[in-house]
């Protein structure tokens, strides 16, 4: 099977990395890539918004399956240029793609499909804005309804910075702060079958102890020992088929990954927020802990045959991911520092860890930083403590100038295991 995935994140070097593994994949290509990708896939330069762009190298590649790694893609209706070239994508069509698009679509599918959510009001002038939040009282959350690359949420008690995020917004959901630890699950959809993946749990906040800006994600963690082994059962019967199943009902059936945002409340699980592409950075430990070759999975959601797959496959082993940022992030990052170790962790700590680029590039030979998460440094072990050491012991030896990350990734899960 030839592939070809698009983005430049540490995603899809994830995606690529496990597509690279896989026996059934004879070539396997990525646009545009960075520069840890290009170990694994032939690397083309595609501007990834423009369908028809991607649909025609598509066409040239002779690729058998796209799989679109980013949401906005996806939200521009990239999918859909794919298809109409005949060729089966990973990735659901623009209409269907605006469960992650527009908050307030969202949450009119929720409604319609009896999925548990918080209460929310969609506002679109400072009087609903002030009317909401005096409603709902601190801790205030304060959502952009549209795409904002993971960071366009604010939660806060400070009622001013609440009202001024709001006022930073065309359109803005406001609704109740759900209680409780928060949970990624992903599943793989072909529009009717719904296959789940293992939960993750990311870290949000830009600093240890849950301190700091909000991030598009520092490090994630699986398995989740401390969560009920039900979970991923219950999640399935009372959020993942009803909205896929009420996806179809409208006539705009989801196919590819639906990733639920989900907090575990004293009430119950309520879902926080849909995206419609696997996270970042909860693929990276999800993807490490399945045994399953990638490839036909994700062509069975393409195709419609997912009720054939067989069940998936797990590693026993847990999963720790740690990502390195530049200066500044999640601000405005410093780019261009050469980023050293990399060699050192491929030589002296694989297969057990290794890195994944995000916002990379090849400077004459040289990799430099080129955005605010810079590397997903990622590791297994027989348990999270194992996993923990792998990972930080690696990311010790990179070397890149101001750089930041958390030392706590996973740290309280390992500890109560």
């Amino acid at each position: 099977m030839n592939v070809l995935v698009i983005g430049s994140g540490a995603r899809e070097h994830a995606l690529c990395r496990s597509l690279s593994l896989d026996p059934a994949v004879t070539a396997l290509y990525c646009a545009p890539g960075n520069a840890g990708i290009a170990e694994v896939a032939e690397l083309h330069q595609v501007d990834a918004l423009d369908g028809e762009a991607v649909s025609a190298l598509a066409v040239e590649l002779g690729a058998e399956l796209v799989v679109v790694g980013p949401e906005a893609p996806l939200v521009a209706g990239v999918a859909d240029a794919v298809r109409e070239a005949g060729i089966p994508v990973f990735g659901p069509s623009k209409e269907a793609a605006q469960l992650e698009g527009s908050k307030a679509f969202a949450k009119d599918v929720m409604a319609a499909a009896g999925v548990p959510t918080a209460r929310s009001y969609v506002c679109t002038t400072p009087e609903e804005v002030a009317e909401a939040l005096d409603a709902f009282g601190a801790p205030y959350v304060v959502k952009d309804d549209g795409l904002a690359a993971g960071k366009g949420v604010v939660v806060t008690d400070d009622l001013e910075a609440a009202a001024a995020h709001a006022a930073a917004c065309e359109h803005v959901v406001i609704e109740e702060f759900l209680d409780g630890p928060e949970v990624s699950l992903f599943a793989i959809t072909d529009g009717e079958s719904v296959v789940p993946l293992q939960p993750a749990q990311d870290f949000k906040r830009a600093l240890d102890g849950d301190e700091g800006p909000n991030t598009g994600g520092m490090g994630a963690y699986s398995p989740l020992p401390w969560a009920d082994p039900k979970l991923v059962e219950e999640v399935l019967q009372t959020v993942l088929q009803p909205t896929v199943d009420e996806m179809r009902r409208r006539g705009t059936p989801f196919s590819g990954l639906l990733y639920a945002g989900l907090a575990i409340t004293g009430r119950g699980v309520r879902v926080i927020e849909f995206n419609a592409r696997f996270g970042d950075p909860e693929t990276q430990v999800v993807l490490a802990r399945l045994k399953t070759p990638l490839a036909g999975v994700l062509k069975a959601a393409a195709t419609g045959d997912l009720a054939d797959l067989p069940p998936l496959r797990w590693r026993d082993d847990a999963a720790v991911t740690v990502v390195i940022a530049s200066h500044n992030y999640p601000g405005a990052p410093r780019t261009g520092d050469p980023i050293t170790g990399l060699a050192e962790v491929a030589a002296e700590d694989a297969p057990h860890a290794y890195v994944l680029h995000a916002g990379t590039k090849d400077d004459d030979g040289a990799v430099v930083s080129a955005g605010g998460r810079v590397l997903s440094v990622t590791a297994t072990g027989a348990d999270l403590t194992e996993a923990r050491e792998r990972a930080y012991k690696a990311v010790a030896r990179i070397g890149l100038d101001g750089s930041q990350h958390r030392t706590d990734i996973a740290a309280k899960a390992a500890a109560d295991a």
